[in-house]
């Protein structure tokens, strides 16, 4: 995806977030926004529990630690929030939502309370169930995209695409892949000489390759060689 348009996505994600509070009338309902004839009174879906917070990190947690950040460059700033948001211990971690509150302190305010805030309602899914049966923990390697068309760094604004290579550790000796994405973030900062800090992103997932566990189609079906 070329960065000229990063500016533009992000732009457009969040409008879409304001619209949805915008009282656009709900099209579930029958043309007088009233209820039709099929207009059901009972919701058509069962809300699921909240995924539970993980626990306190122990002195085995593997989690990284960044060190001392110069809050005055945006690249490392972003690369910074990347590692620590995609570094998960499923010895502690009961979703990817716990490692990226660990990230907050390089995130806005407006973006901090939104993290702090979430409330996933779904699990975690098949990558993170294969880690965690192995309470395995990820690493990951942050590295810049750079494009000749990247926008120009503002005085308040300023955008970093970054290209995530993760692996998986089981404490049982495993190993396979961890989180592959590409993650178009946003900074800002109030001013000039002031922290930069994220706050928005896009993320694209790559395909990720089969775990070491996870049969491949043409072995799980013989008609399929």
């Amino acid at each position: 995806m070329p960065s000229r348009a990063v500016a533009g996505l992000l732009a457009s994600a969040t409008g879409l977030v304001l619209l949805a509070g915008c009282g656009l009338p709900d099209h579930r309902q029958g043309p007088t926004g009233q209820g039709g004839p099929s207009a059901s009174a009972e919701p058509s879906f069962t809300p699921k529990a909240p995924v539970p917070s993980g626990k306190p990190l122990g002195p085995d947690a593997h989690v990284p630690d960044p060190g001392a950040v110069d809050d005055s460059d945006p690249t490392a700033v972003s690369k910074a929030w990347a590692e620590m948001t995609y570094s998960y211990d499923t010895k502690y971690d009961t979703s990817p939502h716990d490692a990226g509150l660990r990230a907050v302190r390089w995130c806005s305010k407006r973006k901090a309370d939104a993290e702090r805030s979430y409330q996933s309602a779904s699990g975690p899914g098949a990558d993170w169930n294969t880690w965690a049966r192995h309470r395995a923990w990820t690493t990951v390697t942050v590295s810049i995209e750079l494009e000749d068309d990247s926008p120009k760094d503002g005085k308040k604004v300023a955008y970093r695409s970054l290209v995530v290579e993760g692996k998986a550790h089981g404490r049982d000796g495993w190993t396979g892949h961890g989180p592959r994405l590409t993650a178009y973030t946003k900074l800002v900062r109030s001013s000039a000489g002031e922290p930069w800090r994220v706050d928005d992103v896009i993320v694209v997932e790559a395909v990720a390759p089969p775990s070491p566990e996870e049969p491949s189609a043409s072995a799980a079906d013989p008609s399929a060689q």
